[in-house]
């Protein structure tokens, strides 16, 4: 019988089989970055290892130090700033772009292991926290669907829906229903199932899939020496403070709607602080900065609720070394219901908005809308936070708005201006 004070016991299987989710919910990310990174000067093989490497430490700290369920991957969308933006339009090399990728880390250090940190956080009203774990929601699910091919690019639209005579889009349709119905069942290891009877549908249909091939890799490639040749250049900094603003609010969005999906809104710290220093070390295994993955929903809607899960993940990453071969045999039709489910889950939260007050409802539901319009987590905070305090003034609230918070504002409406000019 249980006493009072008694820690709650987590199942050692479902902690690996949440592990095992969360690895194959995040695993295209050693194809998909190391495609990036190799746009950035490096070789396809070298940007893979890189990934790997990078995910597997990330992520082992975050389960043997931070003791939680989290997966630390290369974020997307800094993985295009930094190939096509850092190196690509400033002109540096890769090793100058990762110096680029330290000072960031540097200062994200900065703010995690200083008070700095806390004030920031504590800035943010609740109902913006509330718009990105809700934004991300859909942020998700618009993968999920484009993955699947149920939604694609229009020819007079943005989007449109899918051609629904395509085997592609019938396979996911059937995976995605067949999702739903173990999930409201509540069928213990539903999305494990779901992978499992998805790749096995897509065999039945006869759905292409990539061919096996062997990867060679140069181990000597496995760290790198950040170059500071083009510190002394206006453009090396600016190329610094965008990133560093992403790494610090874009982390801090996402860690904030994790641990409150895991109630362990104390491991905020730990966690911040961990995220930061494997975003730093990014620069030394050659990649750019890893994130908490907006994926790791999916690892707390399997039961994932301690650092067992994130260590069976970051194992499963370091065993791609040698099975990336094999990655391909679970398709897009597999994984995209899991990624869909986990963002109705999340958009859930939006239930906790106060949307009679306008102040407060306007700024979210803008990070909501425009996370996954931007197809950018850190854009799409951007527009909520640039919108506060102007949403506020107006309605005569200057009262409501801190310090902090204007500040914060003001850097992200800076941020802004650089990109538009260019910068």
């Amino acid at each position: 019988m249980k006493q009072p004070g008694d820690k709650q016991r987590v199942p050692l299987g479902n902690e690996i089989i949440a592990g095992v989710i969360g690895y194959f919910t995040t695993v295209y990310i050693v194809i998909v970055n190391g495609s990036i990174l190799s746009d950035a000067g490096i070789s396809l093989e070298a940007g893979m290892i890189a990934t790997i490497m990078a995910t597997f430490v990330g992520t082992m700290m975050m389960g043997l130090y931070g003791k939680l369920p989290l997966i630390l991957i290369p974020g997307m969308g800094i993985n295009a700033l930094f190939a096509y933006s850092i190196v690509g339009n400033n002109g540096f090399t890769f090793q100058e772009g990762l110096a680029v990728v330290l000072v960031a880390g540097l200062i994200f250090i900065l703010t995690a292991f200083s008070k700095l940190g806390v004030i920031l956080k504590d800035s943010i009203p609740e109902s913006l926290k509330h718009g990105i774990t809700v934004g991300l929601g859909f942020f998700l699910i618009l993968i999920g669907l484009e993955n699947s091919g149920l939604i694609t690019s229009g020819e007079s639209t943005i989007i449109e829906i899918g051609d629904f005579t395509s085997t592609t889009v019938i396979v996911s349709l059937l995976t995605l229903f067949f999702a739903i119905y173990v999930f409201v069942k509540n069928v213990p290891a539903n999305f494990l199932i779901t992978m499992v009877v998805g790749t096995l549908l897509a065999m039945l249909f006869g759905l292409p899939k990539a061919e096996m091939t062997t990867v060679s890799i140069n181990f000597s490639e496995l760290l790198f020496m950040p170059s500071f040749s083009a510190a002394g250049e206006f453009s090396f900094w600016v190329a610094v403070f965008p990133l560093a603003l992403i790494l610090i609010f874009e982390n801090m969005g996402i860690l904030t709607g994790q641990l409150q999906m895991l109630d362990r809104d104390k491991s905020y710290n730990k966690a911040y602080r961990i995220t930061a220093i494997s975003a730093t070390a990014s620069a030394f295994f050659g990649t750019s900065p890893t994130v908490s993955g907006a994926e790791n929903a999916a690892v707390i809607a399997s039961g994932g609720k301690t650092g067992r899960a994130a260590i069976t993940a970051g194992l499963l990453f370091l065993a791609t070394i040698v099975i990336i071969p094999w990655i391909s045999i679970v398709p897009n039709s597999a994984i995209s219901p899991i990624l869909i489910i986990v963002g109705f889950l999340m958009a859930q939260n939006i239930r906790h908005l106060p949307l009679s007050n306008l102040s407060e409802s306007i700024p979210a539901l803008l990070i909501v809308v425009m996370i996954p319009f931007t197809y950018s987590i850190g854009d799409g905070m951007a527009f909520g936070f640039i919108a506060y305090p102007l949403v506020k003034a107006a309605l005569g609230k200057q009262r409501d708005l801190s310090k902090p918070l204007i500040a914060i504002s003001v850097l992200f409406l800076l941020s802004f201006i650089l990109k538009i000019a260019g910068l």
